[in-house]
């Protein structure tokens, strides 16, 4: 739809509407096949989805088509993940902290995300795949997040994997909206602070009844959370790569999945050996 697209310009964001569709690999070198074990799989795996800008930059192209490309790894990973019989997928799509980004840049990831939750209707039917959203809906437009509305009842009674995206998320925040709530709830009587338990605070996060994250996969090399799902991530397993995210593959998934399959997490306590 170019009409659609953002025509604002910035000094990393040209207009989306000059531009072709790129006809770049997505790959950028053979990756080693994944072996698959029968050890256990993660239930739930999130991913921060890094290196969409720097791998347009690499190629001389507007950050904006590395967005683009981004979209096509979202949906591998989602297709591979869901037939791998993982649980719950977490896509880190915008943090809170990306509203500090080019304007044309936002509304072209915007755009990119409603056209993602029309466009990808059918596969997520097929696959009964169920979409969720977490973040503050304020401040995305109203075509988004009606597309994102639509998706998401359509897709309610899949028993599929659970997909969940977070626009405009940030886990600081989510933390502190958590402990306001309580402590509403301490200043009208209805709880006592001795009361306050870490189920107490769960049960107020926008992830309540989801399972905390057992593998994090992030890629194009950086080694920090993001203030990604700070209070879900104790002890969850990392895997990088310094692939960037339009270079993602299903093969690095399966990598991921064999990495923790190899691993004895024993969440705080010794080795049984």
């Amino acid at each position: 739809m170019p009409s659609k697209y953002p025509t604002g310009t910035s000094d990393s964001v040209n207009n989306p509407v000059a531009i072709p569709p790129t006809k770049h690999s997505t790959r950028t070198a053979e990756q080693p096949k994944a072996e698959p074990t029968d050890r256990p799989l993660p239930q739930h795996v999130a991913i921060i989805m890094d290196g969409n800008g720097r791998w347009a930059e690499k190629r001389s192209l507007p950050r904006i088509e590395g967005h683009r490309q981004g979209v096509t790894s979202v949906r591998k990973a989602t297709e591979h993940a869901a037939r791998r019989n993982i649980k719950q997928l977490t896509l880190y799509c915008l943090s809170s902290e990306n509203w500090r980004r080019p304007k044309a840049e936002l509304d072209f990831l915007m755009l990119l995300l409603e056209q993602y939750m029309i466009e990808e209707r059918t596969l997520l039917m097929r696959e009964r795949i169920r979409p969720v959203m977490i973040g503050n809906r304020a401040g995305l437009p109203n075509s988004t997040l009606a597309a994102i509305d639509e998706t998401v009842d359509m897709c309610r009674n899949n028993t599929g994997m659970r997909l969940c995206l977070a626009v405009n998320y940030g886990g600081r925040a989510e933390i502190v909206e958590a402990t306001k709530t309580l402590a509403h709830q301490v200043a009208e009587g209805m709880l006592q602070p001795d009361e306050i338990t870490e189920k107490s605070i769960e049960d107020h996060l926008e992830t309540n009844g989801m399972p905390d994250p057992d593998l994090l996969i992030r890629t194009a090399g950086e080694m920090r959370l993001s203030n990604f799902l700070l209070w879900q991530m104790s002890y969850a397993e990392f895997w990088v790569t310094s692939d960037l995210w339009p270079d993602f593959t299903e093969n690095h998934l399966d990598q991921a999945l064999t990495a923790f399959q190899s691993r004895e997490r024993r969440f705080g306590g010794l080795s049984s050996t």
